[in-house]
């Protein structure tokens, strides 16, 4: 299976979508049902999420392995270092690779409830360019690797320039290209790429665009997150919020208006974060990456 560095080649911007990964087995019987439709588009990767504090990641390679074995996707699975020692990395790695998995998500992770912060759960991975490191040095290219970079500034540092750094030191280690929170007003993804560039950073920063279908949802998400919603969304939305047909039409309107700047201005290609759900994430992109 294609490493997505190698896909990269072609110099063509890329379509990716994101899923968690269900946590019975019926929901993922459903999930793999769904995802025959993103298939039919030809993506060049699907993405599989670690789940926060690592609450879904006993499933998550069942269902990196089935995406791609099913579909013939290449996925990158997400890894969340925190809580984990170098021997559990080291067996989650090697799982990866005996299933022919070859894109991995490097991420620190959330710190485990009980636990005050990150750096505290475990000492081997204290910062995602430390995981980046580990399997830069542990797997020799076998892996591409993959780092999140924060368009709004990292929930655990505000501070744009400061963020910059931290990538870069992620690209240092090992980290080969990025995909970007989630965000709703293109001008701040626009302002970190350049942010980026002014510093040196050359390699693929995707844009992650979230369609929204549920303006509920969508407070609750964002929250949890730490993603800001601007207030025309806020305008548009919050009236819509008892009429799911409006809020469906509205939101794949917005999202597939963000995707054609974003590509039109120059970007490397479009992340979908679907929730798991497909109509309005395959509204907002069909045809528009071919």
């Amino acid at each position: 299976m294609k490493k997505i560095t190698d896909i990269f080649t072609a110099g063509k911007p890329t379509l990716s979508f994101e899923f968690f990964p269900p946590k019975t087995p019926m929901g993922r019987i459903k999930l793999y049902e769904k995802v025959s439709a993103f298939a039919a588009l030809k993506p060049d990767f699907f993405s599989v999420t670690y789940g926060a504090g690592g609450g879904t990641r006993e499933f998550t390679q069942e269902v990196a392995f089935e995406l791609q074995k099913r579909f013939g996707v290449p996925v990158m699975q997400h890894l969340a270092a925190v809580g984990h020692s170098a021997d559990d990395v080291r067996n989650i790695l090697d799982n990866m690779k005996s299933r022919g998995i070859r894109n991995v998500m490097a991420l620190r992770g959330d710190a485990p409830e009980g636990l005050p912060s990150p750096e505290s759960s475990v000492e081997e991975f204290p910062h995602a360019s430390n995981l980046c490191a580990f399997i830069r040095r542990e797997y020799d290219g076998h892996f591409a690797i993959g780092v999140a970079g924060y368009p709004e500034g990292h929930p655990d540092c505000s501070d744009p320039s400061a963020g910059a750094e931290h990538l870069k030191k992620k690209l240092a280690a090992g980290g080969e290209f990025v995909v970007t929170q989630l965000f709703f007003d293109n001008k701040k993804y626009f302002e970190y790429a350049r942010l980026l560039s002014e510093r040196g950073v050359n390699v693929r920063v995707i844009p992650g665009v979230l369609p929204i279908t549920d303006y509920g949802r969508l407070m609750s998400f964002c929250l949890k997150c730490k993603v800001e919603i601007p207030a025309a969304v806020h305008e548009k939305f919050r009236p819509l919020a008892d009429d799911p047909a409006a809020t469906f039409e509205a939101g794949v309107k917005f999202a597939r208006s963000q995707c054609e700047e974003l590509l039109s201005r120059g970007a490397p290609g479009l992340h979908i974060y679907t929730l798991n759900q497909s109509e309005a994430a395959l509204a907002s992109v069909e045809s528009l990456i071919k």
